[in-house]
């Protein structure tokens, strides 16, 4: 079971440093800015996860594969997008949701295996999955999507409760680790499909 989530981690720097490669390039960053931003897309929510569980060294100064995928996977997006055509919008949504529903489950899991409370344990998988996306957003000058209407978080939310629920009732490890990604999946993709969002607070002048 580590090994599966281990390597879930893995796919999920590897997802979610395309991500940052593709944003980058959007903003016609040069080849380092790109390196740079896909880095801190793929490990700044785990790097936030561990230091707030006090998780030291965090996890990418522990094994430098964190470090490897996330260049490969960083120098494959950059050689694809030159030698083919460049990704659309919808591809970088799609990466997204694939690099956030693995993340949104690992953290949680990190955060049961200190033995926290179910609540805390969602917070950590939210924070793993959503925090190397904001701080990517930021320094791209993007509004980060969690804080607009986008239903975003919420994914992650629902797929962490599904994971804690599972493992309450003795389900398989593989299996809810599956379902509760697939959750997250679903969700997102839903929302990006038919453009679904939570309502919107529009604080109104008054005269």
């Amino acid at each position: 079971m580590e090994k599966l989530f281990y390597l879930s981690d893995l796919f999920g720097v590897a997802v979610f440093a395309i991500t940052g490669a593709l944003m980058a390039g959007r903003k016609s960053m040069d080849l380092f800015g790109v390196l740079v931003i896909a880095i801190i897309t793929a490990l700044g929510g785990g790097t936030l996860r561990d230091v707030i569980l006090g998780n030291h060294p965090v996890s990418w100064i522990r094994d430098d594969t964190y470090i490897l995928v996330a260049s490969l996977a960083t120098v494959g997006t950059v050689l694809w997008v030159r030698l083919t055509r460049p990704i659309n919008e919808t591809g970088l949504l799609l990466a997204d949701a694939f690099g956030l529903a693995v993340f949104t489950v690992y953290g949680t899991q990190v955060a049961l295996q200190h033995e926290l409370q179910p609540g805390t344990a969602v917070i950590m998988g939210v924070i793993t999955a959503v925090g190397g996306g904001v701080l990517r957003d930021i320094i791209c000058n993007e509004v980060p999507l969690i804080f607009q209407k986008e239903i975003y978080a919420i994914a992650c939310i629902a797929g962490s409760l599904v994971f804690i629920g599972l493992r309450e009732v003795a389900v398989p490890g593989w299996l809810g680790t599956s379902l509760a990604m697939l959750v997250v999946l679903m969700i997102r993709l839903a929302a990006i499909h038919w453009k679904l969002s939570l309502p919107r607070f529009h604080l109104l002048d008054r005269d």
